[in-house]
């Protein structure tokens, strides 16, 4: 395997170089979008134009500034730095130039240089690019944590304090724009410009790639180019009052008969594999195990069998519960009452459960508890995967009530059913397996089933990284707290 030669020192601009893209606009309307809602998106859009003339009259900066601050003049710096952690790393990644990438991590010293305000990019360099050191303006905050929407640092400043990185040397190797209003690049000792060339024989993938983004919010799908960001504010009246039609249908509806409507009102869904037949004249359900997707995975499992199967939930809306047009069974994350709830509710008939204990958008799985190993043997896999158009149906810290509307008011929801066969009695804790050996073969038959890959990533480190907290609910019923008072002193009962 060839090996690459790491080198000192290289300095890189953000936009049009590591990104393909010159023009961050489209991230400063994920901002307004994501920290703020639709009236500021919609109010960047119209200055989208000013924006345009004043950049082809030689004031790109003047536009520059206009942009941060209608995207940012009024918001909470935390709205902001939940939207850079959780939201732009994974468009971010989507519009990285490989070949300039590949450059870049031959060098043991980097620094990238933005024009975009701190705040929005380091994070992302830092943690996915391994950068060392991030240039850019700050934005100005009042004495009370909100963003004026003025920047500190021009031009000339921000080549002023790349310059005080390299007082003892200068840096190897600057990559910029042949057009780059930056001065610094001019004194570095070697200047590379697009398009980049490298060695097509060189096969170290793992230090070629840079690190991935497995978990990311926010509620739009597409980075909001001024095209796509006009497409999405056309739609919304219309997909509001198609999610409502769905959302109605899909309550007064039989299930039985919600599978020959779904594709009349634009919805999708492919099944692989054969569903299991009801059992009758048993003392124990069957346990579906799902990998988790949106909250919509039980519904759709259900539509498919064309028969409510309960499923089990930790932390979705009251509203979600509402309208949920199958039964629901409430964790509460203590092990001995959550496991007499399933074994329960398996008494009565089949189950739907999602192991990983929350959803994930990108081709990963996370780490299946093995509670449900413990409770049956009756297990049967289902690998569940969809595609949307305009908004994810999920949220870690927004407002869970509205995933199901948001996912009703995508054009053509897609769904995604494969089953895999019942596990094998030797495959199950009855032939002596522990439950984290069954559930990591569950979560291996479903990864190879969907191309996705295994983890041992958590509900905790999702939130962790989305929102700042472990993702805690705490207990929902007068009942639970007392049944988890009862848990915490029965040993000294005994």
């Amino acid at each position: 395997m060839q090996k690459m030669v790491m080198e000192n020192s290289i300095v890189s601009e953000f936009e049009g170089i590591l990104l393909k893209d010159s023009d961050p606009f489209s991230y400063f309307m994920l901002v307004a979008f994501e920290a703020s809602g639709l009236i500021r998106f919609a109010l960047l859009l119209l200055c989208w134009p000013v924006i345009r003339f004043l950049d082809a009259l030689g004031m790109g900066d003047a536009g520059l500034k206009l942009m941060v601050f209608v995207a940012t003049a009024g918001l909470r710096v935390l709205e902001i730095e939940s939207v850079s952690r959780a939201v732009l790393p994974k468009f971010f990644m989507d519009d990285i130039d490989m070949e300039a990438w590949r450059v870049f991590s031959r060098y043991d010293k980097r620094v990238v240089v933005t024009k975009m305000p701190r705040i929005m990019v380091e994070r992302f360099v830092k943690e996915h690019l391994r950068v060392d050191e991030v240039v850019g303006s700050e934005l100005v905050v009042n004495r009370f944590g909100f963003a004026t929407g003025l920047v500190n640092g021009d031009i000339g400043f921000i080549s002023s304090k790349v310059a005080k990185l390299f007082v003892d040397d200068e840096p190897s190797l600057g990559l910029s724009r042949a057009t780059s209003s930056f001065q610094f690049f001019s004194k570095c000792k070697e200047q590379m410009h697009p398009p980049f060339i490298t060695d097509e024989n060189c096969h170290d993938h793992q230090l070629l790639r840079p690190l991935p983004v497995i978990f990311h919010d926010g509620r739009l799908v597409m980075r909001p180019t001024p095209s796509t960001s006009l497409l999405i504010l056309s739609w919304m009246p219309l997909g509001i009052l198609l999610a409502a039609i769905r959302i109605i249908i899909g309550v007064m509806l039989p299930m039985r008969i919600i599978p020959y409507v779904t594709p009349l009102f634009g919805g999708k869904i492919i099944v692989k594999g054969k569903p299991p037949s009801p059992i009758s004249g048993s003392n124990s359900g069957v346990l579906f195990v799902c990998t988790h997707r949106t909250l919509m995975d039980p519904v759709v499992l259900s539509t498919v069998l064309m028969r409510k199967i309960p499923a089990v939930t930790y932390s979705i809306s009251r509203l979600s519960e509402i309208l949920s047009p199958i039964p629901t069974v409430r964790l509460t994350r203590i092990r001995e009452v959550d496991a007499q709830k399933i074994k329960h509710q398996l008494s009565k008939g089949d189950l739907v459960v999602c192991p990983e204990g929350t959803t994930c958008r990108e081709p990963f799985l996370l780490r299946f508890s093995g509670l449900f190993a413990e409770l049956t043997d009756r297990i049967v896999p289902v690998a569940m995967n969809y595609r949307v158009g305009f908004f994810h149906a999920t949220t870690a810290g927004g407002w869970k009530a509205l995933d199901p509307i948001f996912f009703f008011m995508n054009p053509r929801p897609v769904y995604e059913v494969t089953f895999l066969n019942q596990l094998p009695a030797e495959a199950t804790c009855s032939s002596g397996k522990s439950p984290h050996d069954v559930a990591n073969y569950v979560q291996r038959i479903l990864a190879a089933t969907l191309g996705f890959e295994c983890t041992n990533f958590t509900r905790k480190d999702k939130y962790r990284v989305l929102a700042g907290n472990d993702g805690t609910v705490s207990c929902t019923s007068l009942v639970d707290q007392v049944k988890k008072v009862v848990s915490t002193f029965k040993p000294f009962l005994q």
